[in-house]
């Protein structure tokens, strides 16, 4: 306890340069526990963005992209699906429900999704988690339009608003739909994914504001539907009853002879979409460990460079009676402690960037994070923080060692 008392005024007495310590250790653990946390929850994000869809079926282009292009909104397909083969499809045997979507229409550069009321009943996120309304209802007339809980936000929109859609996707819009607008009676509750940032019309209005011959149509399967006739769909999400049924129809689908179709699992495309972007994973890891070593290596230029100047003050507790080991041991705690006050204010830090930043994250780039107790794996990383710390003490205390040896001021026991 002395020695410990002595370390903690040794490092008042050196306050400026250890405050300059303590603050890059701080900074880089508060960036390892934030890049750490983010890549945690984007890969969970990403898992969460679609759940309990068994099939995802369109234009035979490739697993990922037809999954960037009918779940996140990136992209998109050159061809899309006749809904002769979708009806064809989802008449089959072991289909529980199917979702048509189409796509291609946007909202101040928010995407418009046409689909049916099924999708406001099976879509699921999260581990199976409904979509929940927080104001209003599902539509339930062909120029009614259910807003994405940060389109509402964003655009400032509320129940009675009148919404004009425009042709083409995302800011660059090459004709608005100005004799049709449309009449917001929905604003869904927050779900972290591209749900929030879209606009769901029915299906039968996306015929109608092209041009087309738009009809309501009321299918007898318990809901009632706004379909209309259209011609082409974008994709169709697939549930089915049992998981043998979701293999035999996925086969019969990628081998589909009247139109070339692509049927994927949503989870196993997931899965290796994630795994293409691991790199990226390993990149940040390795960026944020270098900062930290960087800053536990200020730590032993700053040690190093002050032992010498403390030569007469190692020289003075020599001479009331410390020995060498003491001194090592003094070295050490000053080296831990310095490392562990790091750590709690990079901590700190770490929990006020993320609060700080969590909006930002969740409207710009759809990541949700949780705002939680560190975990295991945090408190790991942050043991082998201090496990460094020590190990890297070592050093000037080894050499405070022999400093006191050399002054020829060894005391027998």
């Amino acid at each position: 306890m002395i020695l410990a008392k002595l370390a903690y005024k040794s490092l008042l007495n050196r306050r400026a340069s250890v405050l300059l310590t303590l603050f890059t250790i701080a900074i880089s653990v508060m960036l390892l526990l934030s890049i750490e946390r983010v890549r945690i929850d984007a890969k969970s994000s990403f898992s969460n963005t679609i759940s309990g869809t068994d099939l995802i079926v369109g234009a035979r282009t490739g697993d990922i992209q037809l999954l960037l292009s009918s779940v996140f909104r990136i992209g998109h397909t050159n061809n899309g699906v006749s809904w002769k083969s979708y009806e064809y499809i989802t008449s089959q045997r072991g289909v529980k429900w199917s979702i048509p979507i189409s796509l291609g229409d946007s909202h101040k550069g928010q995407a418009v999704l046409g689909t049916t009321l099924d999708y406001f009943s099976h879509y699921r996120f999260a581990k199976k988690q409904n979509l929940t309304f927080n104001k209003g209802h599902p539509f339930a007339a062909i120029n009614e339009v259910v807003l994405g809980s940060e389109v509402a936000n964003k655009l400032g929109y509320k129940l009675n608003d009148s919404i004009v859609i425009s042709h083409g996707m995302g800011n660059t819009s090459f004709h608005h739909h100005d004799d049709n607008p449309f009449k917001v009676v929905g604003i869904l509750n927050p779900t972290g994914t591209p749900v929030d940032k879209t606009l769901h019309i029915p299906l039968a209005a996306i015929d109608l504001i092209h041009g087309g011959k738009a009809s309501l149509e009321h299918e007898h399967d318990g809901h009632n539907n706004l379909v209309g006739h259209p011609k082409q769909i974008t994709a169709f999400l697939m549930g089915f009853k049992s998981p043998l049924y979701t293999l035999q129809i996925r086969r019969n689908i990628n081998q589909y002879k009247p139109e070339a179709l692509l049927g994927i699992m949503p989870t196993v495309t997931l899965k290796e979409l994630w795994e293409m972007l691991a790199i990226v994973e390993k990149i940040l890891l390795l960026f944020s460990a270098v900062v930290v070593l960087v800053s536990l290596l200020g730590m032993l230029t700053t040690l190093l460079a002050n032992l010498s100047q403390r030569r007469r003050e190692l020289a003075i507790l020599r001479s009331v009676g410390a020995r060498p080991w003491h001194l090592f041991t003094l070295i050490s705690i000053e080296s831990l402690l310095t490392t562990l006050l790091g750590c709690l204010v990079g901590s700190v830090l770490y929990y006020l960037v993320i609060f700080s930043a969590s909006g930002y994250l969740q409207s710009h780039a759809g990541i949700s994070v949780n705002i939680t107790i560190l975990s295991y794996y945090e408190l790991g990383l942050i043991g082998v923080i201090m496990a460094a710390g020590f190990i890297i003490g070592l050093i000037p205390a080894t050499r405070a060692y022999f400093y006191s040896l050399s002054d020829g001021m060894s005391i027998k026991a």
